[in-house]
């Protein structure tokens, strides 16, 4: 099971991936670009949902 600063640790390192690619493509749309989007997006969305099972009260 991923940590919380797994996870974090893991968008960090995507998002710097993105950048990278977006100087290199210089453009959004590039499907490379667009592609690491979504694997960011991806990470994103399992750090959320983390958080929502660590806050949930349990009841």
């Amino acid at each position: 099971m991923e940590t919380k600063e797994g996870i974090k640790f893991n968008i960090e390192q995507e998002r710097h991936k993105l950048h990278k690619m977006k100087q290199r493509y210089r453009d959004f749309n590039h499907p490379k670009v667009l592609r690491q989007s979504i694997v960011l997006d991806e990470l994103i969305n399992q750090y959320n949902r983390f958080l929502l099972k660590e806050n949930k009260p349990i009841a």
